[in-house]
């Protein structure tokens, strides 16, 4: 029987946008795709894609990540190969336009050169084949300094060339929106649709899900309507680029 649809994490608010959109992606690509996860850590989206009947294989640089992706395929009978290695190694690893789908999910913040990181990508992918991108929002990051009381730290992350608010930041690099979709198109790639992730839920406390009965799922109902509406797709906490090669 065919299975194209990922049965994971689509009740988690946090990734619930970026699954129902790889949902679409895959039913309308059919069973069977060859999947890259480049940093896909221990296979929180790898392993569902497994499931739902893909060919995937996750490279990532951390051996303990990619123990751990072990040992959850193993626990479910899955087959996911786990590759020790960074975006540069990819070339070698697979043929040029060879692959149906690469997810790049919160990795582009650390590379040196992310211009060269998206032709890499871009050129592992068959035709029609799809990127799924998340990165890191500047203005985002804008708007979650000055609400914590840090007006300067604000004004230096909108003007900071990679979005950084100061030398304490943990995110080593931001997008606007312009920014990533220009960056994406500029390594041959169409932008099919851009969505916002986690438009609010990272302004909730954690308490008022765990004892208000029914919010969670509100939130969730929530997310979803945002994500792809002005002004709250643009301040979302992560920008999500559906793109594809021509």
């Amino acid at each position: 029987m065919e299975r194209t649809r990922p049965a994971g994490l689509a009740g988690n608010v946090r990734t619930a946008v970026v699954w129902e959109l790889l949902t679409a992606v895959l039913h309308e690509a059919g069973p069977d795709l060859v999947v890259v996860d480049a940093g896909g850590g221990t296979g929180g989206f790898a392993v569902p894609l497994a499931e739902a009947g893909h060919q995937v294989t996750v490279v990532d640089p951390s051996p303990d990540a990619l123990a751990g992706l072990e040992r959850r395929t193993a626990e479910r009978g899955l087959s996911v190969a786990g590759v020790q290695g960074d975006l540069a190694d990819l070339p070698a690893l697979f043929a040029p336009g060879s692959v149906d789908l690469v997810l790049c999910h919160s990795v582009l913040e650390v590379v040196d050169d992310a211009e060269a990181a998206l032709r890499v990508l871009a050129g592992l992918l068959r035709p029609g084949g799809r990127l799924s991108l998340l990165v890191a929002n500047r203005d985002a990051a804008v708007l979650a300094r000055a609400l914590a009381g840090r007006p300067d730290e604000a004004a230096h992350a909108l003007t900071d060339p990679h979005g950084r608010w100061g030398p304490a930041d943990g995110t080593a690099r931001r997008w606007t929106l312009a920014g990533i979709t220009a960056l994406v198109a500029g390594a041959g790639l169409r932008v099919e649709q851009v969505h916002g992730v986690r438009a609010v839920s990272d302004l909730v406390p954690s308490a008022v899900l765990d004892t208000e009965p029914g919010a969670a799922a509100a939130l969730l109902a929530l997310e979803r309507s945002l994500s792809d509406r002005e002004p709250f797709r643009d301040i979302a906490t992560q920008l999500h680029v559906l793109a594809q090669r021509a």
